[in-house]
């Protein structure tokens, strides 16, 4: 079994999500008392929240490298970093480390498309609707129809992600917004939804959805256990 190394605390109530899924799926397959072998570094969210926000990228990507240094000194085999909207910067991460990087994007779209799936609805921060980074990465090298939200409701999802759910507040009538915001992607053709937000899943679940959801920690964490078991 490889080592797997995390990038968490983006925030820390879905580092112990990863953390739980990576743990009960490393058990699921191997059985008995396996767990997976990780490393897990984590950073005060509130300084890359800040940099996020201020649009100074740049930092917050030496930050996260330097994770991955360290991640890769302590004897990981390869990276995850658990969250979605940090990928803007995972070629600067990826850059400064010898060993793979698991996109959480791609483990995404590979679910999707096994689905045969090709128009689908994307939650998550402002930047992973808004910017390229994600979206583009979907169309490009997965050929996928990617709808996001419109500019009022990117905006509501946006706020509950920072105000609410990054500080563990599970809050019913922000679930209320998301199944109108989800309910209005698939009125425009969204066959599934991708909780693009590693808090999302704290939120909302399967059976608030009349489409398939995609949810990104569960996905991500699944896919690390899986490259960790595979053999060279």
């Amino acid at each position: 079994m490889k080592t797997i190394g995390l990038i968490g605390g983006m925030s820390w109530e879905s580092s112990i999500e990863y953390y739980r899924i990576i743990n009960e799926t490393a058990r699921k397959k191997l059985g008995g008392l396996h767990s997976a072998k990780s490393l897990m570094v984590t950073v005060d969210f509130a300084e890359i929240e800040k940099l996020q926000h201020e649009d100074r990228w740049d930092e917050a990507a030496q930050i996260l490298a330097k994770c991955a240094q360290d991640l890769e000194r302590g004897g990981a085999d390869f990276i995850v970093l658990c969250t979605n909207t940090m990928h803007k910067v995972a070629e600067q991460i990826i850059a400064g480390t010898k060993i793979p990087f698991l996109h959480i994007a791609d483990a995404t779209a590979e679910k999707i498309t096994a689905q045969g799936i090709k128009k689908i609805g994307l939650l998550g921060t402002r930047f992973t609707m808004e910017h390229d980074f994600y979206k583009g990465r979907l169309i490009q090298n997965f050929g996928l129809d990617v709808l996001t939200p419109n500019e009022k409701d990117r905006e509501i999802v946006h706020r509950v992600i920072y105000e609410e759910l990054v500080l563990g507040k599970i809050i019913d009538t922000s679930r209320e917004e998301y199944k109108r915001i989800m309910g209005a992607l698939i009125e425009q053709g969204a066959e599934g939804i991708i909780l693009g937000c590693t808090e999302i899943e704290l939120l909302i679940k399967t059976e608030d959805s009349r489409v398939p959801l995609f949810p990104t920690t569960a996905i991500h964490a699944i896919a690390a256990v899986e490259k960790a078991l595979q053999e060279e």
